[in-house]
């Protein structure tokens, strides 16, 4: 069962079990997936190459879209011009953070984070919980609460079930992660 994370000598280090493990390495990969452009057949490589989309709009898919919210709500022709020039860079961001905690959680126990890999693990659990919070319908914390109960009302054993508890735990690891970021070394730390 996983250990908060905390601050050491040794930088910001976690425990995780093996299923703890498995399930962040499959979220990971699974957004890293999601986030991955599609590129277009007559797609312009000069365009391509300094990060301009050239048919950028809204994504179809509402996770997807909550990774990559629009520059303007209130003007479509602002928003779909601000992605074109943004959008690329902005994947690759997600990306290279989701790709730096993939990479960083097959590492022995306890894992050891520098700073700047904690601060990529941060962001890559808040981009894996909006994907997770948009599939469930999870808007405010009052519907997270409602679905809460409402599993536990019909045992907690059901597919939708699993996903709350997947949220849940990734909440946790990203709470005690901001925590261990702003947090100062314990006076004697031996680790």
């Amino acid at each position: 069962m996983a250990k908060a994370f905390r601050r050491t000598s040794r930088g910001i280090i976690v425990n995780l079990a093996k299923g703890e493990r498995t399930i962040l390495t499959t979220i990971f990969t699974d957004t890293i997936a999601l986030l991955e452009p599609t590129v277009a057949e007559n797609e312009d490589p000069l365009a391509a190459m300094v990060g301009i989309t050239e048919s950028a709009g809204t994504p179809s898919d509402p996770a997807l879209a909550r990774l990559l919210p629009p520059g303007s709500t209130t003007d479509d022709e602002d928003a779909d011009e601000f992605r074109r020039y943004t959008e690329r860079g902005l994947r690759e961001r997600k990306i290279a953070g989701l790709q730096t905690a993939l990479l960083t959680v097959g590492r022995s126990d306890p894992i050891a984070l520098a700073d700047a890999e904690a601060e990529a693990w941060l962001v890559a659990l808040t981009d894996v919980r909006l994907v997770l919070a948009e599939r469930l319908g999870v808007k405010t914390e009052e519907d997270f609460e409602r679905l809460e109960a409402e599993t536990d009302e019909d045992g907690g054993e059901g597919h939708q079930d699993m996903l709350i508890d997947v949220y849940d735990f990734l909440t946790w690891l990203q709470e005690t992660l901001a925590n261990a970021l702003m947090g100062d070394l314990p006076e004697g730390d031996e680790e």
